[in-house]
């Protein structure tokens, strides 16, 4: 719980803020909900709405985590928005004189990411139909961009993603028979290197924002970027998981793998389908295994938060998705 004098510190720094690089003293501010790993705050000035990205605290945790660092992420973003992605514009980097801690300053984008609300509510309807081929439209233009242009990102293929989370499954000691049947299946169809390119690497519903009427308007959350294989970010979207049980639409609850892949074709991009279910298959590994790691966090008593103990279950559900999968269903 932040106390009322971090409070006013923070609301004094992030109005000198505005004043300095934003035209104006800040009008109102608000803590965004969403978002497990990050804090977003959205504030006014100058006329303009904007979102402050920062680690919680504006403190980076130390050691063992895969994400970039703020800094990096608002450079890629930066590079990325400049080359015509739909992405959240980034118009201040904070430095240690700001006194937010690390973090950055994008320009709102009116929206909504709840999965449910976007699969569900009718509002969404009519638009739900042209998701899958946004999508693909998107990711082929980001993969379109020249990674060699792309400073301060880590590199990550498919055998060494396949290895490091098979490193945290041994490490963390849970006994998941299923696990250790798909790293054998992944293991034997690792698929051929291709030419590297940016992958956002957490390509799926609740980091899209999505208007009624426009659609896709935006990928958000660039913390899991790196370079690799692009068959990666169509594979994501696909883990049964990301469904949110609208297990008809494989890509991410609403639409068709061949719209979504039609589209991702006709912008330049091009498709090994072998690849892709290899990613898919490989999601479902990651995200089962992500499950152990929430488990161990509750049982270990290093985050006893209901969340931990709910999510640390679902690794049941992974086991039986990829049962499916390996004998080639949906």
């Amino acid at each position: 719980m932040t106390s009322p004098a971090q409070a006013s510190d923070f609301t004094r720094a992030l109005d000198a803020l505005c004043a300095t690089h934003l035209g104006g003293a800040m009008t109102d501010y608000t803590r965004l909900s969403g978002g497990a790993s990050q804090e977003s705050y959205r504030f006014a000035c100058g006329g303009e709405v904007f979102v402050l990205r920062r680690p919680p605290g504006g403190v980076a945790k130390a050691g063992g985590s895969s994400a970039l660092s703020m800094t990096d992420e608002a450079r890629a973003l930066k590079q990325v928005h400049g080359a015509g992605v739909w992405v959240p514009e980034v118009v201040h980097i904070c430095t240690p004189d700001d006194g937010l801690g690390m973090g950055y300053i994008m320009r709102f984008i009116e929206g909504q990411t709840i999965a449910r609300k976007i699969l569900r509510d009718d509002e969404f309807a009519a638009i739900r139909p042209q998701l899958a081929a946004q999508c693909g439209t998107m990711l082929a233009r980001l993969h379109a961009l020249n990674s060699d242009e792309m400073t301060g990102l880590p590199r990550s293929d498919a055998a060494g993603e396949l290895n490091k989370y098979t490193e945290i499954l041994r490490a963390h000691a849970h006994p998941h028979p299923v696990f250790e049947l798909a790293i054998k299946w992944l293991s034997d169809n690792l698929p051929a290197a291709r030419a590297d390119a940016l992958v956002h690497g957490d390509f799926r519903m609740g980091n899209l924002m999505v208007q009624p009427q426009a659609g896709v308007v935006a990928i958000l959350d660039w913390e899991l970027a790196h370079i690799g294989d692009p068959m990666e970010d169509l594979g994501w979207p696909c883990v049964p998981s990301w469904r949110f049980g609208q297990h008809q639409n494989p890509v991410g609850g609403f639409g068709q793998r061949e719209d979504f892949y039609a589209a991702y074709e006709a912008a330049g991009g091009t498709i090994d389908r072998a690849a892709v279910r290899f990613w898919e298959i490989l999601g479902t590994l990651k995200w089962g295994i992500m499950c152990t790691m929430m488990a161990t966090a509750f049982t270990s008593g290093a985050d006893r938060t209901v969340e931990r103990a709910a999510i640390g279950r679902r690794a049941s559900e992974t086991e039986i998705d990829l049962l499916r999968m390996l004998e080639g269903q949906d």
